[in-house]
């Protein structure tokens, strides 16, 4: 049997990069895995590889969420897992941080995993409890100059993470969350691009730096965060909720 069997996993940002890799990962695990992603077609593609369900959603929609996952549940039988994978990440400088880059921000990787918690516990409930799964990051745990907005809005994740896993316990819904490290995704080569004009470095600079000062040597590989997501929605963390399990090759020690 495989540790996931019988369960129905929503992944938000499932399409491509680390997203991708964890609706794999919990495919191979035996989940029903949904793909839900800005882009449907990009979606489809991924749910293909494992004869998955493809569902637009856009996180930032809030009052969209309840309907899409009453959709899910309805062609699934239930929720057992939702993973919040939907992000985005943008530098600027104090000088330059506007309005509009705050909202976004803020709006995706904040309002988009209080509200798309919010739209799945109901059902996560049905079925007697589940997983919750957030993403927060390196950054989340520590200040990075010309990243704030970001670093704010990945502290934010956790301290919510702690929070949801706290006024659910009693529903048998465990929250965690993973904070990651620098990973090898197509995300990186548009860091590496910010990275650069930031701090005069050329196009690919900044990448190899940081995966070199990785203490295990290396940048992560997708799948280096979709198996501990695959622990933390499984039966093996049973007893572990309200922690951010940091996934980085040693980067922060915790």
């Amino acid at each position: 049997m495989k540790v996931l069997d019988g369960k129905v996993a929503v992944v938000t940002g499932g399409a491509r990069g680390i997203g991708r890799a964890i609706c794999h990962a919990m495919a191979e695990a035996g989940a029903q895995v949904v793909v839900a992603d800005l882009n449907l077609h990009e979606a489809s593609e991924t749910a293909r590889d494992f004869d998955g369900l493809a569902v637009e959603m856009d996180v930032t929609q809030f009052g969209r969420l309840a309907d899409q996952m009453q959709n899910v549940a309805d062609q699934r039988g239930g929720i057992d897992i939702l993973v919040n994978n939907a992000g985005i990440f943008n530098m600027a400088s104090i000088d330059r941080i506007t309005a509009e880059d705050y909202r976004r921000q803020y709006d995706v990787n904040v309002g988009g995993t209080l509200f798309a918690c919010q739209a799945a516990v109901p059902f996560i409930k049905k079925r007697g409890g589940g997983a919750i799964i957030n993403f927060s990051s390196q950054a989340g745990r520590r200040g990075e100059p010309n990243i704030t907005l970001y670093c704010a809005t990945k502290a934010a994740v956790i301290s919510m993470t702690q929070s949801l896993a706290l006024e659910l316990a009693g529903d048998n819904i465990r929250v965690n969350a993973i904070a990651p490290g620098v990973v090898d995704t197509p995300m990186w080569d548009v860091v590496d691009a910010q990275f650069a004009t930031y701090e005069n470095k050329a196009l690919g600079q900044k990448k190899r730096e940081v995966g070199e000062a990785v203490p295990l040597g290396r940048m992560g590989d997708p799948r280096d965060i979709a198996d501990p997501c695959v622990f933390l929605a499984s039966d093996a963390a049973r007893y572990i909720t309200a922690q951010t399990l940091n996934v980085d090759g040693g980067n922060w020690m915790s």
